[in-house]
């Protein structure tokens, strides 16, 4: 399960960045609003923590966002303001939940297990380019309804692929997205064996995987 962490407080994001992973999550972190709605845009994840007050966008406007573009994940506000009046706007602007500062970390990830539990009201749309198909909530990526297997990082490298196609994404945008710590593949051919193993599975599904050099990698639809 992959968990976003919007938090300004570089303490506390580390805090939460460490307590979710031990608890098996994959997790992104960013510490500005801003840099929130760009991860919701561009990736699908099951829950969102969010802090009210950051810089660049406040909380409150990136669930605003999340909700006015029919973002799938469950959000999760994680802030000081603890009036009534704040917990029915938090509420009303599309939280789904709201746990107020300080908290038990217990009681958080209790809350974030209960946010999977829910029914989503807007189901992720299937990404197809090509002959193939990759359903971002069940993980399954098939092309001709044959399941490809892919492990965890190429599904990740190949979703990210074929959301942003076809524009290029660099190597820096794949680390950070594929990998836990992206400092890790960075410098190494991680990338590129992870890509050469990718593109053997996905051989006739319509599809390709184009390095663009200096720049990065782009997925495009093969032309018959």
């Amino acid at each position: 399960m992959r968990v976003l962490v919007a938090e300004d407080d570089e303490g506390l994001r580390e805090v939460l960045v460490l307590g979710l992973t031990d608890a098996g999550y994959q997790v992104d972190a960013v510490e500005r609003g801003d840099d929130a709605i760009d991860q919701l845009r561009w990736y699908e994840y099951d829950v969102a923590v969010i802090d009210w007050r950051m810089p660049g966008k406040e909380g409150i406007d990136v669930v605003a966002w999340a909700r006015k573009h029919d973002r799938p994940t469950a959000l999760l506000m994680l802030t000081a303001r603890d009036t009534p009046a704040d917990r029915i706007r938090g509420l009303d602007t599309g939280a789904d939940d709201y746990l107020v500062k300080p908290f038990d970390f217990g009681e958080l990830l209790a809350r974030v297990r209960a946010l999977q539990r829910r029914p989503r009201g807007v189901d992720a749309p299937v990404l197809k380019l090509g002959r193939l198909e990759l359903d971002p909530l069940t993980r399954e990526v098939r092309a001709g309804g044959r399941d490809l297997g892919l492990t965890g990082t190429e599904h990740r490298i190949l979703e990210l692929l074929m959301r942003r196609s076809p524009a290029v994404v660099d190597r820096k945008a794949i680390a950070a997205h594929a990998w836990q710590d992206e400092t890790e593949p960075l410098g190494s051919n991680a990338i590129d064996v992870q890509l050469s193993r990718l593109r053997s599975k996905i051989v006739n599904a319509g599809i390709r995987i184009v390095t663009v050099r200096g720049a990065g990698y782009r997925a495009e639809a093969e032309t018959s």
